[in-house]
């Protein structure tokens, strides 16, 4: 009962902080199908199209670092996994429809992996990676730990699909893992393309079901639990108290976590603006939502504000290490303050938009922020 009440009194505090400073004027005749047939046709689907292409490319270097691993074909493979974990940065938003039937982000990116589950997995070769039990053990943060996590030189890491005795059973693993990441990809693409794009451009109402409302909603559970929360407040050590130096992307790569949060950074913002996946094209939007509306905060355009507001947490990250983990351990005031940047858009757009948009936030929020 204390932790409800605090919650409601945390609420009622954001909100009333908020609030009273946001407006709009115009009457509320945007036109939600537009919206819907940029967010579909122009971003997620050709995301969906590329991510899809990268997934196959990932899962043809692991076949052909399994038929013959060596220095190159271990290289090549690495390279291919953190070409497909960047695309990944530009779907992984889209937990809707068919992408939500499926759990497709628990399946491809829950970290920090389960290395004990991994090699247990490997030994014992009864696992189903359809399990939901097995969600840590697989996807791209199993990949990087396969890949660059099993022991300090690549001689030794090699050694794990040439001499160990179960090689085979590492080598399959490998395989099995990647040709998961292709066929959730495939499926989740083919969904899209095969009746549910028409079913979400054509949902156009202004209800809590509708694809607008939950789109939003989607949106802004990935920025703020994904984004602002995974990447940069758990490994900081918001949540807990305690640095996480452990529970960054790309842990075991240790050079890459920084590129991938400033990459699904990007994402966000050009979905926020509508612009087209990899053009300069933008078309109906959030960004277009709020102008239409004429929502303004304190006097300035909320729009506006949100955007120069995503530059302000690129502009804080840019001092961050390439290695987020050393960051923590080196000098985690620079991951907080990167965290407060994060935080205040998720006031402008969880409270401020949401209220301008008049859609209500259809998600659990208790990680105490």
């Amino acid at each position: 009962m204390k932790k409800l009440l605090l919650l409601s009194l945390t609420l009622f505090i954001v909100w009333s902080c908020s609030d009273s400073s946001t407006s709009g004027l115009n009457e509320d005749n945007f036109d939600r199908e537009a919206i819907l047939v940029n967010w579909a046709d122009n971003i997620i689907v050709p995301s969906l199209e590329n991510f899809a292409l990268e997934a196959e490319s990932l899962h043809t270097a692991a076949n052909e670092f399994s038929s013959n691993p060596s220095q190159q074909t271990l290289t090549t493979l690495r390279d291919t996994w953190l070409e497909s974990y960047t695309a990944w940065q530009h779907v992984s938003m889209f937990e809707m429809g068919p992408a939500m039937d499926l759990r497709y982000r628990d399946n491809l990116n829950i970290y920090p992996t389960d290395t004990e589950e991994i090699i247990d997995n490997i030994e014992e070769g009864t696992y189903n990676l359809e399990l939901p039990s097995l969600n840590n053990s697989q996807g791209f943060p199993a990949l990087d730990y396969l890949l660059f996590g099993l022991d300090d030189s690549d001689d030794a890491i090699l050694g794990f699909y040439t001499t160990h005795e179960n090689a085979a059973a590492y080598k399959t693993y490998i395989t099995d893992l990647s040709k998961r990441i292709d066929s959730l990809t495939e499926s989740v693409l083919e969904d899209w393309n095969s009746g549910y794009r028409d079913e979400f451009v054509s949902n156009t109402g202004s209800g809590a079901n509708s694809s607008l409302d939950m789109m939003v909603n989607d949106y802004i559970f990935y920025y703020e639990k994904i984004l602002r929360a995974g990447k940069i407040g758990i490994p900081a050590g918001v949540f807990s108290g305690t640095p996480l130096e452990t529970h960054v992307e790309g842990y075991y790569s240790e050079v890459y976590s920084k590129t991938l949060f400033l990459e699904s950074l990007r994402a966000s913002q050009n979905f926020f603006n509508g612009r087209h996946f990899e053009a300069e094209t933008t078309g109906e939007s959030l960004h277009s939502y709020l102008e239409y509306l004429n929502t303004t905060k304190n006097g300035s355009s909320l729009a506006n504000l949100i955007n120069s507001q995503f530059e302000e947490v690129r502009m804080e990250a840019q001092s961050l290490s390439g290695n987020l983990s050393t960051q923590v351990e080196t000098n985690n005031t620079e991951m907080l303050l990167t965290y407060d940047a994060l935080q205040q858009n998720v006031v402008y757009m969880k409270v401020d938009m949401l209220q301008a948009l008049n859609i209500n936030v259809d998600y659990v929020d208790a990680d105490g922020d």
